[in-house]
């Protein structure tokens, strides 16, 4: 079973959200959650957010195709990752005490909220929301619309750090986002601690070189098959931009920016298909970190319209392929000249063309 986030439009009356009920359980579905989303509309009909146990992209779609056999205005259907479930008050909670301690992170705060990605001037995205915070306009782009709850939400967020600065007086304005250092947003782990993902840049290679020291010798014989404390300059290169010097770098980064615990890296082969690789430092590993590079790198992947991803690993190192799944894919692996070789197809991660339907390579 995956989460999907389905939106419906549906009338505010009695019985209606019965029948919006008997429309899943009847395709075999679970609702999970449900949370309204905007005001009612002139027709009367508002828009509720589900989060659905659902099968497969095929039992999605056949489930959108039932809701909208009842009458029922079904407007989007995405795969999400299960962490999306952890509680939205504590989130909230978690980036408003971000935003406090330090008011440059602001951006990235409403990027982690909104479950979008902070857009460089020339990006584009599916759907953009223009945010103004201190003085400046912070563009977010996603697969899917942003509702008026969503941007209440984030005009909120500013709103907080914004009185904030100014009743400390330490940071009347902080420094406009970086977009040479794009924040791809704040990850809150499982026990509460936060990383921040970024891309990898050349200027990133002191950082990689001493998350690569602080892991143990068992760590880097998993991701780079011999223990060495030591990198040489072509191995940190790959590590930033892979063999073929075309790849892209991801860091999970400590909140302060001072240091790297974790590090993926795409690879591409020129035929759709990219290498994958990850490295997380010892202390960091076990709290969700790798989950949250393998995601993020998946959706880079997908947006390169790469198809498949493929992974390296020593026989019986079976982390890569728990990370895989952990992100909602299905990897599978062969043993081949003493190596385990895995590979995920992320056709699943494909948009349908359907132009009430957003595909899974899409949520942020």
């Amino acid at each position: 079973m995956g989460l999907w986030r389905v939106h419906v439009e549906l009338e505010d009356r009695p019985g209606r959200l019965g029948e919006l009920a008997a429309a899943i359980g009847g395709s075999g579905c679970n609702i999970v959650s449900l949370t309204v989303h905007g005001e009612r509309g002139p027709d009367g009909a508002v828009t509720d957010e589900l989060m659905i146990d659902v099968k497969d992209a095929e039992a999605a779609t056949a489930l959108a195709n039932r809701i909208r056999r009842a009458n029922i205005g079904c407007t989007l259907a995405v795969p999400v990752h299960a962490d999306e479930l952890r509680d939205p008050v504590t989130t909230a909670l978690a980036l408003a005490r971000r935003i406090t301690s330090k008011p440059d992170a602001t951006a990235a705060a409403v990027a982690s909220l909104l479950h979008a990605r902070l857009l460089a001037p020339g990006d584009e995205a599916a759907y953009v929301h223009v945010q103004p915070a201190f003085g400046h306009e912070l563009r977010l782009g996603r697969a899917w619309p942003f509702t008026a709850i969503d941007i209440s939400r984030a005009a909120m967020l500013v709103e907080l750090a914004e009185q904030w600065a100014t009743a400390t007086g330490g940071a009347s304005r902080p420094e406009r986002h970086r977009y040479d250092h794009v924040s791809f947003g704040i990850v809150l782990l499982g026990d509460g601690s936060e990383v921040e993902l970024r891309p990898a840049t050349g200027a990133d290679a002191p950082l990689v070189t001493a998350l690569h020291a602080r892991c143990t010798p068992g760590t880097r014989r998993g991701r780079f098959l011999n223990p060495s404390p030591t990198l040489a300059a072509d191995e940190l290169d790959e590590l930033l931009t892979g063999k073929s010097g075309k790849g892209k770098g991801l860091l999970a980064m400590t909140l302060d920016g001072g240091h790297a615990v974790g590090l993926a890296t795409l690879d591409p082969d020129g035929n759709g298909s990219a290498a994958i690789s990850v490295l997380v430092e010892d202390a960091w590993q076990a709290r969700g970190v790798g989950t949250a590079l393998i995601r993020r790198a998946v959706e880079l992947a997908t947006e390169a319209s790469w198809r498949e991803l493929t992974a390296l690993a020593l026989p019986g190192n079976l982390r890569i392929t728990r990370l895989l799944r952990r992100a909602g894919l299905r990897p599978g692996a062969q043993l081949v000249d003493g190596l385990l070789r895995v590979r995920v197809r992320l056709s699943a991660y494909e948009t349908s063309g359907d132009t009430g339907w957003y595909g899974p390579g899409a949520a942020v």
